[in-house]
């Protein structure tokens, strides 16, 4: 079992064993005025396995989210029939722009289907699988933070995923939690303009 990690307050991160994937990938814990949401949990440690809250980033992400005896289950909505076939049933299936809890905003991707969660106290990013950080598979790289790959994206490009993200760098972002690989903890937005707009200040 993973323990869980404080990242910042009131923000805490795990991993867990992924038997399809064959490695550790990342979860996240966000206390909230609204109570504990976790973003796509798998196997979370006992601490937080009461969630009122579970919020996923894309369909694949579903893990333990349906598990958990959460009261809301949020996912974009056009996830949500792919989410109950594995298992989980949406609660607020939502379209752009929701009102998250605890003020955490979602915003779309070229990936269709999965969002970028942004958590404005902690001003850190949550991310599925658009970005993966140092040690992820495949081709893993001692880079701090790299798109992944176009065949991922189903039928957008990469150029189009650079697009989409272009946004978060309106955000103060300080961190960068990744799914997949080592996370990002400091000079967060500096990361991430050095990958999808290196001529940006």
């Amino acid at each position: 079992m993973s323990r869980l990690e404080q990242v910042a307050p009131g923000l805490r991160r795990w991993s867990a064993w992924h038997p399809e994937w064959r490695q550790e990938v990342g979860s996240v814990a966000v206390d909230t005025p609204g109570g504990l949401v976790l973003i796509d949990p798998l196997d979370p440690p006992p601490e937080v396995r009461s969630p009122a809250h579970v919020l996923i980033t894309l369909y694949a992400h579903g893990r333990s989210g349906g598990e958990l005896g959460a009261e809301h289950v949020w996912a974009q909505a056009r996830g949500g029939r792919k989410l109950k076939n594995r298992g989980v049933v949406v609660t607020d299936p939502f379209e752009a722009d929701p009102e998250l809890p605890g003020g955490i905003k979602a915003f779309a991707t070229a990936h269709e289907g999965e969002v970028v969660y942004w958590l404005p106290q902690q001003k850190a990013l949550v991310v599925g699988d658009v970005l993966l950080g140092a040690g992820a598979k495949p081709h893993a790289t001692s880079e701090p933070l790299r798109l992944c790959p176009e065949n991922w994206l189903e039928g957008a490009t990469t150029k189009k995923l650079v697009k989409s993200l272009l946004p978060l760098l309106d955000l103060p972002v300080e961190r960068i939690l990744l799914a997949h690989g080592a996370p990002v903890l400091q000079g967060g937005r500096d990361v991430l303009a050095a990958l999808i707009a290196p001529e940006k200040p």
